[in-house]
């Protein structure tokens, strides 16, 4: 476990790392503290980390903007200094935050228990995976506020499609774990999340740091019109059947029934 975050705490189990959530005494919401560290590890991952897995408080996974912080930028530290122009939060580093989960060189999950709303659900549509418990629950609360999940939405989106998104844009209400998972919004659910984390983890260890590269650059890069897509798909598939690592892994197989993340 790692101790230099003061919003995360991070450990690194081979080529796992798992980067929870911490902050209890602001219902684990984002400032920009939480932001710059979260870029940290992922800087920290790109050699040979191959799983990111972000969990977060079993009562909230997060709950969005530190709303807090911005009272305390409105009123002044005392409370008595009203200040009308307060400056926003940028929002590049954040959307650049989950841009990088969408298409970075390494499986994203996200295991959620409890409440994941507004900023949450970024973090939750921009990962490759979403593992639930039984008491997940995700929302929008954004427009309440005379806001909206402009940030959120591109890859709220890509998960969901346009009408589920704006849904539950303008209704702003709690969707139930099982209601995300019928819409896509989450991949799978259990009373035991960690029990079922364990078991997609020992699947996706198998996988090649190259090959998840690969992989997410590819499906970052479709249009998803199936003729538009035609260059890439046969670009990539040529490029990994002529990968000599790939190459020789096959060989293997046929002639020594080995996988390639066996040991001969």
């Amino acid at each position: 476990m790692t101790s230099e975050y003061q919003t995360l705490r991070v450990r690194f189990q081979g080529p796992i790392c798992f980067a929870q959530f911490y902050r209890p005494e602001a219902n684990n919401t984002i400032n920009d503290q939480l932001i710059e560290e979260c870029l940290d590890v992922l800087d920290r991952c790109e050699v040979a980390t191959t799983i990111v897995v972000f969990e977060g408080l079993p009562e909230v996974f997060c709950f969005g903007a530190d709303f807090t912080g911005i009272r305390t930028a409105a009123r002044g530290p005392d409370g008595n200094g009203p200040n009308q122009t307060v400056a926003a939060q940028n929002p590049e580093p954040l959307y650049d935050l989950w841009l990088r989960l969408a298409t970075g060189s390494f499986i994203v999950i996200s295991h959620v228990r409890g409440k994941a709303n507004a900023g949450g659900i970024g973090f939750v549509a921009a990962s490759d995976i979403v593992i639930a418990d039984n008491t997940a629950v995700f929302s929008l609360s954004e427009l309440l506020f005379g806001l909206m999940p402009a940030c959120v939405m591109p890859f709220l989106i890509r998960r969901l499609g346009f009408q589920r998104a704006h849904y539950m844009t303008l209704t702003t209400q709690p969707v139930s774990v099982s209601q995300a998972a019928s819409w896509g919004l989450v991949d799978a659910h259990d009373a035991d999340s960690e029990s079922m984390l364990n078991r997609h983890l020992l699947r996706l260890r198998r996988l090649s740091k190259p090959a998840i590269a690969r992989y997410k650059r590819f499906s970052s890069a479709l249009s998803w019109a199936i003729a538009g897509d035609r260059q890439t798909a046969i670009a990539a598939n040529r490029e990994v059947f002529s990968d000599p690592r790939n190459v020789e892994n096959i060989v293997r197989y046929v002639e020594q029934g080995i996988f390639p993340w066996e040991s001969p």
